[in-house]
């Protein structure tokens, strides 16, 4: 079999070829020299850099200076606006002219009105719990004194009563004694007796026992009559031992002596009003001296 001549396709296969192989040289060649500019311009760039960066770092420290000098300007204008704003409320409020001072003190102003109407309502209400406890205590005051005068009258009452009561009592005493002892006296001389008084003029001696009569004498003169009394006593006529059954007038004989009144200067027969040991002394036993009737 006879040998064929190539094509043309294999010679533009192999034309394709070399011509790859020749670029990718090329392609070699253009990668080292960028790779050798690139480290030139990176020592280059490092350079530059530092003396940028020292540019740049000036730059922000007169930068950050002028920043620093402007905020504290800022800082003291603020500042003396804030202290001309203060002065300003501070002016006001002692005028009484800020917002700040007058709502406030409204408030103030109306709290204070509504405690003074409480406590003008409270006093009221004291006061008249006071005027009540007043008028309470006088009232039981006077029911007290009211209660204290009855039972003060009712007490000198009885007391008059119980007194005249005596009194009377003692002048009935005092009445039959009399009448009887001058009955007595007069018996040897008249036929008058007791017996021959009419029943209208007989006195009945008092059903109480104890009768006697309240001198209102001082001590002294009691003293100088019950002397007086002790003197004149031995001569003194007794009276007789009542027979059996005597009359009721004649039962008080025991009980009776005489007295002598410093004031009146005449005996005053009281009973029971002398010691009653007299009567148990011989004089009044029977021994000498008893002088009967």
């Amino acid at each position: 079999m006879p040998i064929q001549p190539p094509s043309k396709d294999t010679e533009e296969m192999e034309a394709e070829g070399d011509s790859a192989t020749e670029m990718n040289g090329e392609e070699e060649e253009s990668e080292e020299e960028r790779s050798g500019s690139q480290t030139e311009s990176e020592e280059e760039s490092s350079e530059m850099d530092d003396e940028d960066y020292e540019r740049r770092r000036s730059e922000c420290v007169s930068e950050m200076l002028d920043l620093e000098k402007q905020f504290s300007e800022l800082k003291e204008k603020l500042f003396r606006e804030r202290l001309s704003q203060l002065r300003l409320r501070l002016e006001e409020v002692g005028a009484e002219r800020a917002p700040e001072y007058t709502e406030p003190l409204g408030g103030l102003q109306q709290s204070l009105k509504i405690r003074i109407q409480v406590a003008g309502i409270y006093k009221g209400f004291c006061l008249d719990v006071i005027r009540n406890k007043y008028e309470c205590e006088l009232q039981g005051a006077k029911q007290h004194l009211e209660s204290e005068k009855l039972l003060l009258y009712d007490t000198l009452q009885g007391e008059l009563q119980e007194r005249i009561q005596r009194l009377e009592e003692d002048r009935q005493s005092l009445d039959l004694s009399s009448e009887w002892w001058d009955d007595k006296l007069h018996a040897r001389g008249s036929s008058r007796s007791w017996d021959s008084l009419p029943p209208s003029k007989r006195k009945k001696a008092p059903l109480v026992s104890g009768p006697y009569i309240v001198y209102m004498l001082q001590e002294i003169d009691i003293l100088e009559d019950w002397t007086a009394i002790k003197k004149v006593g031995p001569l003194l006529p007794m009276c007789p031992a009542p027979p059996q059954g005597p009359p009721p007038w004649q039962q008080l004989c025991h009980l009776q002596a005489w007295e002598f009144s410093a004031h009146q200067g005449s005996p005053i027969f009281s009973p029971g009003s002398l010691d009653r040991s007299w009567l148990t002394s011989p004089l009044a036993q029977g021994g000498p001296g008893r002088r009967d009737f």
